[in-house]
């Protein structure tokens, strides 16, 4: 599989381009979305936006270079026209863009999702530190649970917002270039 592997001849510039674009259009509207939702201050929902993000972006770009060797050729066709063009051929090829789309908007979401509940509680300040005062066990458990609970569901919503505000923004751009 990696014997073939050589630096490409042609460099898809355009996609590298509106990549970089989709990540400085979706960092700020994330990091505002944790900073107003969370209660995060500004550095830390940046912070969390510019790791979920890139993580997500280079998860994601490594799942299309593992795929796209296994489309098959009309596909491939239909894909190499895009990235280097910006044209369909087909013209069933949209139906197939939509579904593509919310794969990818659902499956981002979930990455992101649990991509920033790993950074929230690996960078949690509160780890390490001993409590001053100790509580019952049982006391302590429930009070833990109903926090994760809570927190669980405030990062799910939080997430998709997020998620849901930056992809608009981004669709947004698409809308207008195509025009």
């Amino acid at each position: 599989m990696f014997e073939d592997l050589t630096i490409p001849r042609i460099w898809p510039i355009g996609a590298i381009l509106f990549n970089l674009l989709f990540l400085l259009i979706a960092i700020p509207i994330e990091g505002y979305i944790y900073h107003r939702r969370l209660n995060f201050d500004k550095k830390t929902s940046i912070f969390y936006a510019i790791a979920v993000n890139s993580f997500s972006g280079v998860i994601g770009w490594v799942i299309f270079f593992f795929v796209e060797p296994v489309l098959p050729v009309p596909i491939k066709a239909e894909l190499i026209n895009y990235i280097f063009f910006n044209i369909f051929r087909s013209t069933n090829t949209q139906g197939v863009l939509i579904f593509t789309t919310f794969i990818i908007f659902f499956s981002t979401f979930l990455m992101k999702f649990f991509l920033l509940r790993l950074f929230v509680f690996t960078l949690s300040e509160d780890i390490g530190k001993k409590q001053e005062e100790p509580q019952p066990f049982y006391r302590q458990k429930v009070r833990f649970i109903s926090r994760i609970r809570l927190q669980d569901t405030n990062l799910v919503t939080t997430t998709l917002i997020a998620n849901s505000l930056s992809y608009t923004a981004i669709t947004i751009i698409l809308l207008i270039r195509n025009r």
